[in-house]
């Protein structure tokens, strides 16, 4: 009931921003996090460099995370000067690279980007402009990614349209809880140096920003393109991750669902708390029916969830099924399964704020 609940709250009681005119532009420094990004670090690179932005009022800061590969000899033979090269040599993780990055630029705003997704021509400027108004601390981009070829693919394409809506109606309310990481900006002076195993660095500093009373921001038409569909090959590892993300942030952060230290501490808890719970909610269900089966509605319920299980394997087999009575079962179950995996993963490994470069 979450997404119903809070489409309309953000109808009935919505707070309006208004981006500034172009004429208002900030000084923008781009922090892009790579690790062996040699095959692409200098298209991505061409791609920000492009932007219908002021030239001189854009910079871009690449932190090299212990690369391996040319992607450090790639950067330096740029030689633009609007481009800096921070080459640590060992690994830290991107939460350890974006406080060095974040120490050294000196522009009003930062936008955070990753090397895998190409950023349309005005989505700089779009995310920039919104900070003309003072109570504007953070503003998410819309990540736009390429369909998913599976039933079990197409069933996540669905989830992620979902919270992408989520988001929207979160900002038109007040705030989103967490911003895309491959797309957004903050407002630098507010930036507090997060622990370096941080996981999900694109929530959390969204939300110590939230936190200290600003508003965070989704703008739908600040959009970035990822080439790599949602299959479930490398979805479900970094759903995991992403998933394992958000117990370290429940344990680290418990203050956060407070009432009285954060106004967004329902959203938190129904947005993204309360989804790491629905595998349990979901065993509990189908034990109550299990129980009730005496019963003739629980017997028809029970055959109902029956049905749901059995679309969700067929999805999940037959990836060829893409009909959305198979995809959704398929994607909803995947999802939640992943959650699971998630949690052990957290709890068994240390090096979660580390990330692999994969394919796209």
């Amino acid at each position: 009931g979450y997404g119903l609940h809070i489409a309309l709250l953000a109808r009935w009681w919505p707070k309006h921003a208004r981006p500034a005119p172009p004429a208002a532009a900030p000084e923008v420094c781009v922090v892009l996090v790579a690790h062996n990004e040699e095959t692409r670090i200098v298209a991505r690179l061409e791609n920000l460099l492009a932007a219908d932005y002021p030239p001189e009022k854009l910079r871009l800061l690449v932190v090299s995370d212990g690369s391996t590969d040319a992607t450090v000899p790639r950067l330096e033979a740029l030689r633009d000067p609007r481009i800096t090269v921070l080459a640590r040599a060992e690994r830290g993780g991107k939460a350890a690279c974006l406080n060095a990055a974040l120490a050294q630029c000196d522009a009003d705003i930062i936008v955070l980007a990753d090397a895998r997704q190409r950023f349309a021509a005005d989505t700089i400027a779009r995310l920039a402009a919104h900070f003309a108004d003072p109570a504007v601390g953070a503003v998410s981009g819309a990540l736009e990614i390429e369909q998913a070829g599976s039933s079990t693919g197409a069933g996540v394409d669905a989830y992620w349209r979902y919270e992408k809506r989520l988001r929207a109606a979160e900002s038109r309310l007040d705030s989103c809880i967490g911003c895309t990481g491959a797309v957004y900006a903050i407002r630098r002076a507010l930036f507090t140096p997060i622990p370096a195993d941080t996981i999900l660095d694109d929530v959390v500093i969204p939300m110590q920003i939230a936190v200290r009373g600003h508003r965070v921001l989704f703008d739908t038409e600040a959009r970035a393109f990822d080439p790599q569909a949602l299959e479930p090959a490398a979805e479900r590892i970094r759903k995991r991750r992403t998933l394992a993300g958000n117990y370290q942030m429940l344990f680290r952060h418990p203050a956060w669902l407070l009432p009285w230290r954060d106004r967004l501490w329902w959203q938190l808890l129904a947005h993204k708390y309360l989804r790491i719970l629905a595998p349990a909610f979901l065993l509990g269900v189908f034990a109550a029916n299990l129980a009730l089966l005496t019963h003739p509605l629980y017997r028809v319920t029970f055959a109902g969830q029956c049905v749901f299980y059995i679309l969700a394997a067929l999805g999940s087999a037959f990836p060829q099924l893409k009909a959305r009575a198979f995809s959704l079962p398929a994607g909803f179950v995947f999802l939640n399964l992943t959650s699971v995996r998630a949690l052990f993963h957290y709890l068994t490994r240390a090096d979660l704020h580390r990330w692999e470069t994969r394919r796209g």
